[in-house]
């Protein structure tokens, strides 16, 4: 502990001195009063929309994709794809979103797209499929094809009916984390409220900045409220 504070060589004084708590006063001060014109929560309203818009998209396209990486990394189709569809998701759940949304603005251009496309990688998705469909019990779809069905319909007609609880409350939860996640990509120019967060924390407009902050928190709040509805309606009854 002593010597990461002398490495880093943190000065104490300065910042706890009478100018610097004077300075980080008035800086904290803009924040409690935010700024409610029209023009601004109207630009509020889109960025919020839009930070949904990514979140339910890029969620919706990491579940399809992590159900199709599921089933080989479940050992559906041999040790060989197993083995291959484990590295692969893990392999996509090692690099951050945050660094998956640089890469992306660097290929598709600064906007939604690129944090649309950094939030439907299906590394974590694809794992938790993986092992919910290992703990399923196969005596159903085994039922089914020996009596003649293919694989597709014994897997759709006696796995997923069982496994399909378990598939909605992964994804619910990866949308609350989604959600907040999408607010940070914005910082590297995926779009959203977050990136009206990093202009106006750049251009130092507190006032502004203050009600995007508010704006994310009750945005997580009702997208907390709205999954926590759905898992009790869909998945526990």
């Amino acid at each position: 502990m002593l010597g990461s504070f002398s490495y880093l060589q943190l000065e104490a004084s300065a910042l706890f001195s009478r100018e610097g708590l004077a300075h980080m006063g008035e800086y904290a001060t803009g924040f409690l009063s935010p700024d409610l014109s029209a023009p601004h929560l109207r630009a509020i309203g889109y960025g919020a929309l839009e930070t949904l818009a990514m979140s339910a998209i890029g969620t919706l396209l990491a579940a399809l994709l992590g159900l199709l990486l599921a089933l080989p990394a479940a050992g559906r189709f041999g040790l060989f794809g197993k083995g291959a569809a484990r590295l692969l998701l893990n392999a996509l759940r090692a690099i951050p979103e945050l660094v998956w949304a640089a890469l992306m603005v660097l290929a598709a251009g600064l906007g939604p797209n690129a944090g649309t496309l950094a939030l439907a990688t299906a590394g974590v998705l694809g794992r938790l499929f993986a092992e919910a469909l290992e703990n399923t019990p196969s005596g159903p779809g085994d039922a089914l094809r020996l009596a003649g069905s293919g694989r597709v319909t014994a897997f759709c007609y006696g796995t997923l009916p069982g496994l399909w609880p378990q598939l909605v409350a992964y994804s619910l939860y990866r949308w609350e984390n989604n959600i907040r996640m999408a607010t940070v990509l914005g910082f590297v120019g995926a779009g959203g409220l977050g990136q009206m967060l990093y202009m106006s924390l750049s251009l130092f407009q507190e006032a502004q900045a203050s009600t995007v902050i508010l704006a994310m928190l009750l945005m997580v709040l009702a997208v907390d409220a709205l999954s926590g509805w759905a898992r009790q309606r869909w998945v526990r009854a």
